[in-house]
This record gives structure tokens, C-alpha cells and sequence, in this order.
């Protein structure tokens, strides 16, 4: 198994469902998913679930991780702080497309209060099966990296 084919999913309590919906599309996909929770519908708090998923992203254990909170944004906003992670938040399956061609997107974000379940499994479908375009985004991609210090 390499890391390739491993894909991080996590979220808080709120997105629980939508995640495992997420976790069986696409396994059936060929993905080894790597769900690291929550199991219970308790009360979580996002920011640690968003760290987790990121740094596994990070360290090169998985290629992609996909994370889930009531909008979106504020497991975002945790990942983003991991070193190496670039993840956004996306509603629609243009966003999903562009944040990996033009900015080599590692993690995706989804509010599970925000898009029904087709949606998201088709935002997850984009977002997987682009392909960083490189060429004049590689400059600009590098200095989102420089400013991680």
C-alpha cells in the first residue's frame, strides 16, 4: 500500500454521516480510506479533528485528506495551519476542480450542514480527479509555501 492510494477523512459531530456517505464512495473508488473519526454523535471540537486528518497529509502517510464540520470553514481553518497542508472549502464542483488545478490542494473541506449528500460525492469526484495543472501556478503555489516560514 502506498501512500497514493491512502486518502485521510475526518470531521466533528456534525458531519458524521456525510463523512461515512464520503468514506464508502470512495472506497468503492479503489481509495484505502483512512477514517479517523469521531465514531459517537458527542460533542467534538473541530479543530482537532482538522489537525489530525492534516498532519497525516503532511507527513506523506495519506495523499489527500477530506474533512467535515458544520460549514467547512473552520476545520479549514485548523488544517491550514499544519505545514505543507493547502485546503479549501468547497460548495460546488468547480471550486473542488480549481483548488487542486491551479492550487495543488492537498485537503478538501465540506460543510456537512451546507451541501446534501449527492452534492458532496460529486465535489469529492472533482476534486479527486483533477490534477494539478503546474506551469504558471507552480510560482504562485511556492509562495504559499514560503510564507509557512
Amino acid at each position: 500500500m502506498t501512500s497514493a492510494e491512502r486518502i485521510v477523512l475526518s470531521s466533528d459531530h456534525s458531519a458524521i454521516q456525510l463523512r461515512q456517505a464520503i468514506a464508502g464512495h470512495i472506497a468503492a473508488r479503489g481509495w484505502v480510506v483512512v477514517d479517523i473519526g469521531p465514531a459517537t454523535p458527542e460533542s467534538t471540537d473541530y479543530p482537532t479533528h482538522g489537525e489530525a486528518a492534516a498532519k497525516l497529509v503532511a507527513s506523506g502517510d495519506c495523499r489527500f485528506g477530506i474533512i467535515l464540520c458544520g460549514t467547512g470553514q473552520g476545520i479549514m481553518m485548523a488544517a491550514n495551519k499544519v505545514k505543507g497542508i493547502r485546503c479549501g472549502v468547497c460548495s460546488d464542483t468547480f471550486s473542488a476542480r480549481m483548488i487542486r488545478r491551479h492550487n495543488d490542494a492537498n485537503m478538501l473541506s465540506i460543510g456537512g450542514r451546507v451541501v446534501g449528500e449527492g452534492l458532496a460525492l460529486e465535489i469529492v469526484d472533482a476534486f479527486l480527479g483533477a490534477e494539478f495543472e503546474g506551469g504558471r501556478h507552480e510560482k504562485r503555489v511556492e509562495m504559499i509555501k514560503a510564507m509557512e516560514g
